[in-house]
């Protein structure tokens, strides 16, 4: 009998990580819903479970803002889980004027869009070279060619949060290109989606004058359902069972469309070198 597959899913409590989280729990699969608001998340798990029968579903704590606390996660989650088959970088934040720092003195956007993602794929990295075939899957956004990724200064504390949030998805395709790279060999894979403009939370977070236009427009973007597509063709899907490196749009691979800026292996490798510097690893943390 073939072994259902564990899967991490982090900001699965709304929008797009919901509803990944709810068609890939279908299969009888074991779903951890890893977010940061436990209230809303075990609301989920209910309403997942009652309507898949699935009840193989878990809630863990994860602020991906705070290096901490995705320590404890990877911590909780390798004394409790003894695979991991598919990690999806879903949770995403994006603001607008106010501008906020984390513990670690992190510009707030690049915390939860770029580093968080960066700390918890090493921390996990071992238990998914373990469980190989596994998937890494990372919602990034077209909207990353409205900005660029400044390797001088990968902590944009005085940079507006509003062009931070489209350069933080810059970082999340470099990020990939970079991660398929150093683990050629590993029967790991990761690949990068755009899912769309989609209506979801993350406008909550825009002021009242961003908000009313997009509130206008909503009629014309991708419901939450039709988000997540993608995110669970990446995870799922044969088709792209050994593909890596790879950046997709409503389930094809749309990597000839991507600027060269994001393409460039040597920018990626850049930005990765850089990004060690402001993640504190440990001396005993896995390396990639």
């Amino acid at each position: 009998m073939e072994m259902k597959k564990t899967i991490v899913i982090t900001g699965a409590n709304s929008g797009i990580g919901k509803e990944t989280a709810r068609e890939l729990a279908r299969d009888g699969s074991r779903i951890i819903l890893a977010c940061r608001n436990l209230d809303s998340a075990n609301q989920v798990k209910d309403e997942i479970v009652q309507e898949t029968k699935n009840e193989n579903i878990a809630v863990m704590k994860i602020d991906l803002s705070s290096f901490q606390s995705i320590r404890e996660f990877a911590k909780e989650f390798l004394s409790k889980e003894d695979r991991l088959d598919v990690l999806i970088h879903n949770a995403g934040y994006g603001g607008a004027f106010q501008k906020h720092k984390n513990a670690d003195g992190i510009e707030i956007t690049y915390a939860i869009n770029h580093y968080g993602p960066f700390l918890l794929t090493h921390l996990l990295i071992d238990i998914l070279k373990k469980s190989a075939p596994s998937r890494i899957v990372v919602v990034a956004s077209d909207l990353y060619k409205l900005a660029n990724v400044n390797l001088d200064n990968m902590n944009p504390v005085d940079t507006w949060p509003t062009y931070l949030y489209y350069s933080s998805k810059c970082a999340n395709i470099l990020f990939t290109i970079e991660l398929a790279r150093r683990l050629q060999g590993t029967n790991v894979t990761v690949n990068s989606l755009h899912p769309g403009i989609v209506d979801s939370a993350i406008w909550r977070h825009m002021p009242l004058p961003v908000r009313i236009p997009f509130s206008l427009a909503r009629f014309f973007f991708k419901t939450p359902a039709q988000g997540a597509k993608t995110s669970i063709y990446l995870a799922t899907s044969d088709e792209v069972k050994t593909t890596s490196g790879k950046y997709f749009i409503d389930c094809r691979d749309a990597t000839s469309s991507l600027k060269s800026y994001v393409t460039d292996p040597e920018k990626a490798k850049a930005c990765w070198e850089k990004s060690l510097e402001y993640v504190k690893f440990e001396p005993n943390d896995p390396k990639i």
